[in-house]
């Protein structure tokens, strides 16, 4: 009997508590949300900021590029797939690369992969550099 009488007033004191819940609404003073309009990495640590990026000279013409400028260390030829390893570089035929000569940047495509030599491209100057053999 008692332990009847016991959850007659738990169930009581219960029911009570969720009519008391229901009379009274829940107002937020600030709901929260999420922006990503800073665009800041999450991954960051805090208070750490990326270096600002500066634009690379442009080049004005300039001298002609020597031959000595590049080494090619390897040259792969694969079924049509033809990479060279040009200044510690992987590149491939048609790919683009800037080469720092002072405080001048030179721009320079990729122009042909061939069996012993890369041919270099920069505004109409071909360039033709050997593989480097030991």
């Amino acid at each position: 009997m008692k332990k009847l009488l016991i959850i007659a007033f738990a169930v009581a004191v219960v029911a009570q508590f969720a009519r008391a819940e229901e009379k009274l609404p829940v107002e937020l003073a600030k709901k929260s949300s999420f922006s990503a309009d800073n665009a800041r990495n999450p991954f960051w640590p805090i208070g750490w900021k990326p270096a600002p990026k500066v634009a690379a000279p442009t080049e004005q013409g300039g001298p002609e590029i020597p031959e000595s400028a590049f080494v090619v260390t390897s040259i792969t030829l694969d079924n049509g797939t033809r990479f060279a390893i040009i200044n510690h570089k992987t590149m491939q035929e048609g790919q683009v690369f800037g080469l720092q000569m002072g405080n001048q940047t030179y721009q320079l495509t990729v122009k042909v992969i061939e069996d012993g030599r890369v041919i270099l491209d920069r505004r109409g100057q071909q360039i033709i550099v050997p593989l480097h053999r030991h």
